[in-house]
């Protein structure tokens, strides 16, 4: 990510994201995006994470953590995925629409972490600026950098990541595991 998105460009994805998830959850066809209307910026391969919130308690997350489509496309799909597909939730109803709040989240492509201990890796990881993967095997987890916020405690966010790797909580003491880091530009309605 080279530079920040504007103002407009933040704008344009959040309209495009609020239009595709309201189109989702009716059950019509995404509407269309027009190429020729977009910023150079949101036609350039980007990954993303939509997040949905109702009241500020998760509805729906899900995102893609390399760049493999233009970001207005990415997150596009991703915010139907989030309101329809996040398996910890049932698909968002047409009632909830208006009190669904919408926040998109822009990766850096992640970049990987050399440690040698456990504690090594608690004093590289930066609080609030890095979203952190961990990778063992078939497993694969992460959190964005706005988890720092629910879970300050370095240990507590690696154990609850694991936990959500499907592993034992405290795998990260005991094993070495893949450790990517990478940074996010986040935005909201």
């Amino acid at each position: 990510m080279d530079q920040s998105l504007t103002e407009p460009e933040r704008k344009t994805l959040l309209h495009l994201a609020r239009q595709a998830i309201e189109h989702a959850v009716k059950g019509l066809p995404p509407p269309p995006i027009d190429p020729s209307g977009l910023t150079p910026a949101l036609r350039a391969t980007g990954a993303s994470f939509v997040t949905l919130t109702e009241k500020g308690a998760l509805r729906g997350c899900v995102g893609a953590l390399e760049p493999y489509q233009p970001l207005a496309e990415d997150v596009l799909e991703h915010a139907i995925a989030a309101a329809l597909q996040d398996y910890r939730f049932p698909p968002v109803g047409p009632a909830e629409l208006p009190r669904i709040a919408i926040e998109i989240s822009r990766l850096t492509v992640p970049q990987p972490l050399d440690y040698t201990t456990p504690e090594d890796l608690l004093a590289r990881l930066r609080p609030g600026l890095d979203g952190v993967i961990l990778r063992d095997g078939s497993h694969r987890a992460t959190f964005l950098p706005q988890v720092w916020e629910k879970i300050p405690d370095k240990p507590g966010f690696l154990d609850q990541l694991c936990a959500k790797m499907g592993v034992h909580h405290d795998l990260w003491r005991h094993k070495h595991l893949e450790v990517l880091l990478y940074q996010v530009e986040e935005f909201h309605e």
